[in-house]
């Protein structure tokens, strides 16, 4: 059975008052549509936790940086809902964008720190919207629980942290990145790759798994790294913003696996932006 597509906030606290007065526990998967395996596996774990689930679809504005980057993501609800419909969630809320972001809205959640490395250097304002939109979602839902993936890692380290700082009464789970049978991780905008690039991509986490058992080894981060951009280069990547190893808990850069770590990369290939990360393991 599917479940109810639901547009707006007071419907949407309709809907959640009775869970509330019952005690519920209530887990909120957020995602910007064009549903994969890895959101369903969101799904799936928010519905092994809580008693209600709720996903939301927002293609979000505020974390793109031009109009025709919004106008070009991936929308696809109907698909995106007869998928649901088979994992037993209880809501899709999908608001429309003046039920985040009203007339005069004049907030923005910023977090400091881990937003000024990797993606946040590269996408200037990105985690001030994603955490902006983030607490929104989760005051809107009345979670308790919230799912991300681990594939946005730096993403899940910062909304980890405005969770914990903004003292919000909620338990963050990341889970595992799910992957293509050819290693690619699983992402709404592998559906903007061309046949012949889609065969290229997974390069990228081949590279990566090269350049960490490398380090692991012994041959120096850099050394390594440089050997992963060339050769990400020659198999048809057209630029790569990063590709390093860095902490786990604060992000920070490491020369060596001293520490729990994982090894982070962002690249363009036939004008998508492709990222991912693995851990280091020593």
């Amino acid at each position: 059975m599917s479940a109810p597509i639901v547009r707006n906030l007071a419907d949407l606290r309709a809907a959640i008052l009775p869970w509330r007065d019952a005690g519920a526990r209530i887990g909120v998967v957020p995602t910007m549509g064009a549903l994969h395996d890895g959101h369903l596996s969101l799904a799936r774990a928010a519905k092994r936790v809580c008693d209600r689930v709720i996903v939301t679809i927002f293609v979000n504005p505020r974390q793109f940086s031009t109009p025709e980057d919004v106008a070009r993501y991936p929308r696809t609800e109907q698909a995106d809902a007869a998928r649901l419909a088979r994992h037993g969630v209880d809501a899709i809320y999908v608001p429309d964008v003046d039920q985040i972001y009203p007339d005069g809205f004049a907030t923005t959640v910023t977090v400091s720190g881990l937003t000024e490395v990797m993606d946040g250097i590269h996408r200037p304002g990105h985690f001030a919207g994603v955490t902006t939109v983030v607490a929104k979602l989760l005051a809107q839902t009345s979670a308790t629980d919230a799912f991300f993936g681990e594939k946005d890692f730096q993403q899940l380290q910062v909304v980890r942290r405005m969770v914990r700082d903004l003292d919000m009464p909620v338990t963050i789970h990341g889970c595992p990145t799910i992957r293509e049978i050819d290693g690619l991780a699983m992402s709404s905008r592998n559906l903007l790759l061309s046949d012949r690039a889609r065969t290229i991509a997974p390069a990228l986490v081949e590279q990566m798994e090269q350049m960490a058992a490398a380090i692991v080894s012994g041959r120096p981060a850099e050394e390594a790294q440089r050997a992963a951009i060339a050769a990400l280069k020659q198999a048809g990547f057209t630029d790569v913003d990063y590709i390093e190893m860095r902490a786990n808990d604060d992000l920070s850069l490491l020369t060596t696996p001293s520490r729990p770590a994982r090894l982070f990369a962002a690249a363009w290939l036939a004008g998508v932006r492709l990222i991912d990360n693995i851990a280091v393991e020593r």
